[in-house]
């Protein structure tokens, strides 16, 4: 299985009056993600599935992803994926997909980085940080006895966004 994972584009700030889970993406945030959506084309990525968090911010990315690739009928929530989700828990739902799948998980931080570092090193402990809008490529994942796969790429979206 090919995994990719997206954390949630810029959003507004914590004391923007709204609850977090409301917190929506910035203009600045949706143009960026769409930014991402093109180089994901340009490069042929297509997804069997988008599996995102029910927070706001998360959704509306995954929501810009799937349209740009025309597969809006492929996102499901996760509700592990919210803040504070148990990486185990995430594991074991993206062991449920196909072997064959080609998966994206949009999220957020710490998550996104300590999914990664559990994955390809075994523990949380990699020092990975994923900045907003930035994507990884996890090739080969699989869920025996522990998550495991081969990190091919983690990109930030200033890279991505200067097409």
């Amino acid at each position: 299985m090919d995994l990719y994972i997206l954390r949630h584009g810029k959003a507004e700030p914590c004391d923007c009056g709204a609850k977090d889970a409301e917190r929506k993406l910035t203009g600045k945030g949706k143009e960026e993600i769409a930014l991402v959506a093109q180089w994901m084309a340009s490069r042929g990525i297509k997804f069997n599935l988008i599996a995102t968090s029910p927070l706001k911010r998360a959704y509306e990315t995954a929501g810009i992803i799937a349209a740009s690739r025309g597969v809006k009928n492929r996102i499901t929530v996760w509700d592990t994926l919210a803040p504070g989700g148990a990486i185990d828990d995430i594991c074991r739902e993206i062991g449920r997909c196909e072997e064959t799948a080609t998966v994206l998980i949009v999220g957020h931080e710490p998550t996104c980085s300590q999914l990664t570092s559990r994955i390809i090193f075994g523990s949380e402990s990699a020092g990975i940080v994923m900045s907003k809008g930035g994507l990884v490529k996890i090739r080969n994942y699989s869920f025996q006895r522990r998550p495991s796969g081969e990190l091919q790429w983690l990109i930030p979206v200033k890279q991505m966004t200067c097409l």
